[in-house]
Parts: structure tokens; C-alpha cells; sequence
């Protein structure tokens, strides 16, 4: 894609499913639908939200055949790319350019705790591999290994590996890296609950979350911050944060799925070995959603600097 940017928003969209577990395309198109008519800046496919570990390849590039038609060249399409074995990630990255897709979303090797070396070798195998621009996913909290800024200065030698998504969940990161790296690496925020502190001190973008619920909040949030709005981004911002915070939980997928389904952009439903959730952890998650929904920002105007 021509003048590609790591910025803005980049919603990690989820996977629609139905009732028995297969793919539901039609409420897929009704989210992407909302995220392009917020004004998001990319789509980001086959995330932690989008259920990686539990899509197929053919469903994953079915995917991004309906999400790249849908844009019709107007916003990147990322493919995020979680294997275990250096030869798949090689393999989908290929077939994602192949396939149309604008850039890539890269983490480490799964379900084995790779050493430094080894994880820079499997990160710079792969962008061997292909032209796309990537990303690198840094989430040592979730995936047990941390991209340390003397990874960062080995991988900047490969020019097509170009931003990272910081979700270390520590915001003086951000300036880590610019001191080191100045603009060479791109920062979008990954974690929902520090974006707007992220975007103050740097960050370009976000890997945003409960944006497949509120997409319009979101890109209000960011476009806000800016253009120096600060006081409304604020504000938008403090009504978000109780729902922002289901970000940040081993359920998240659940959490968001729930708050799709209260605004109308999901069904709900998730691929096992997840399930639904039940009992008192619904109930809970159900009443931040209500007690939000009551207060709601309303004539956000945001749309005029886009």
C-alpha cells in the first residue's frame, strides 16, 4: 500500500462467530463497517482478539480477502503473525503479502520462552522473508518475553521492520526508545488503559481493544490528543476507562465480545477452548457496560479534524 504509516488507530478487530462455532461474515462486515466509519486508521487481523490461536489459515486468508475489499485501498490491512515454528511465520508471511495484505504484526515464538538471540533470529528470519512493513509486538507480560532495546538495535538494521507495538505497560518505554532510536521505530500504544499517556509522550498510534465496541470514542480519544484537545480527550477518556480496563484480563475476548454485543457489533460468541462468560464474572462486566452505556459521550465532534 502506497504511503503506508504506523499511525493512528489500528483496531485488533475480532472474529465474528455463530452459535456453532463457525464464521459469521456478516457480523464481521457490520464491525469493520463501524471501525472504517469512526475513521480508524488500519485494521489489524488475526490478533489476540481476533482468536489467532483458534482461526484457520484458509479462514485467516478469507479474512483478509473480505477486509481488504471492504477498505478498497483506503486504510492498511495488517495480518498478525503467532507461530511457534520459524518456517510457518515465514510461510504466512508470504502468503499474506501474497494475498494483498498492507503489512505485518510480528510476536515472538509461541509457547516456547526463546533466549534473545533466538527471538531476534526468528524476527529477522521472517522479515527476510518479505517486502511488508512489520511490527514488532512487544507484550512481555502476556507472552514472557521481553524485546530489549539491544533486540531493538539489532532488528534496526532491517528496514522493513519499522514500529513496535509497546505493551510492556510501562509508559517511560516510550521514551526509551526515542532517546535510542529517535524516529526509526514507529510506537503504537498496545495496552488501552495507558494510551493517552503513551500518545502524550510520543506514540504515533494505537493497537486499540474496546475499540470493536466503541470505535467512535476511541478515534475521538486519539485525534483529540492530537490536535492539543486536550481537555476532551480527557474527558472522553475517564468516562472509557472502567471498559478500557477489560482490556487488560485474561478474558478480554470475552470481556469485549459482551460489550460488542451491547452496542450492537458482535455476537458474542466465542471459538473453544474459550466459553462464554457466566455467573458472578458476567454480572460484573455487565455492569460496567451498563453503568457506561447510561453516561455515554454524546455529539462528539471529533470528525471535523479528519
Amino acid at each position: 500500500m502506497k504511503n503506508f504509516k504506523w499511525e493512528g488507530v489500528m483496531p485488533a478487530i475480532t472474529t465474528q462467530f455463530n452459535e456453532s462455532h463457525q464464521l459469521d461474515l456478516n457480523a464481521f462486515q457490520i464491525n469493520l463497517d463501524a471501525q472504517i466509519q469512526a475513521g480508524v486508521h488500519g485494521i489489524i487481523l488475526g490478533g489476540t482478539l481476533g482468536e489467532a490461536s483458534t482461526i484457520s489459515a484458509e479462514e485467516r486468508s478469507l479474512l483478509l480477502q473480505k477486509t481488504i475489499k471492504r477498505v478498497e485501498g483506503k486504510i492498511p490491512v495488517i495480518m498478525n503473525i503467532a507461530e511457534q515454528a520459524t518456517a510457518d511465520g515465514i510461510q504466512l508471511a508470504k502468503q499474506a503479502e501474497a494475498e494483498g495484505a498492507s503489512g505485518l504484526m510480528l510476536l515472538p515464538p509461541m509457547r516456547y520462552k526463546a533466549t534473545d538471540a533466538e527471538t531476534v533470529l526468528y524476527f529477522t528470519s521472517i522479515a527476510e522473508s518479505t517486502s511488508l512493513p512489520i511490527m514488532i509486538y512487544n507484550n512481555p507480560v502476556d507472552y514472557k518475553i521481553e524485546v530489549t532495546l539491544d533486540m531493538f538495535e539489532q532488528l534496526s538494521k532491517y528496514d522493513n521492520i519499522n514500529a513496535v507495538k509497546e505493551s510492556t505497560r510501562d509508559t517511560t518505554n516510550v521514551t526509551r526508545m526515542i532517546n535510542r532510536f529517535g524516529d526509526r521505530f514507529k510506537i503504537l500504544c498496545g495496552v488501552d488503559t495507558i494510551a493517552m499517556e503513551c500518545l502524550m509522550m510520543g506514540a504515533t498510534g494505537w493497537v486499540a481493544g474496546l475499540v470493536d465496541a466503541f470505535p467512535e470514542e476511541t478515534v475521538a480519544i486519539y485525534t483529540y490528543s492530537k490536535v492539543g484537545e486536550w481537555e476532551k480527550a480527557r474527558k472522553v477518556f475517564r468516562w472509557f476507562l472502567p471498559l478500557l480496563e477489560l482490556d487488560i484480563s485474561p478474558q478480554l475476548v470475552q470481556n469485549i465480545k459482551l460489550c460488542e454485543v451491547a452496542t450492537g457489533l458482535g455476537t458474542g460468541h466465542v471459538r473453544p477452548p474459550r466459553v462464554p462468560l457466566s455467573g458472578q464474572a458476567k454480572k460484573e462486566v455487565q455492569d460496567i457496560i451498563e453503568s457506561a452505556l447510561l453516561t455515554r459521550p454524546q455529539n462528539l465532534d471529533y470528525k471535523k479534524h479528519l
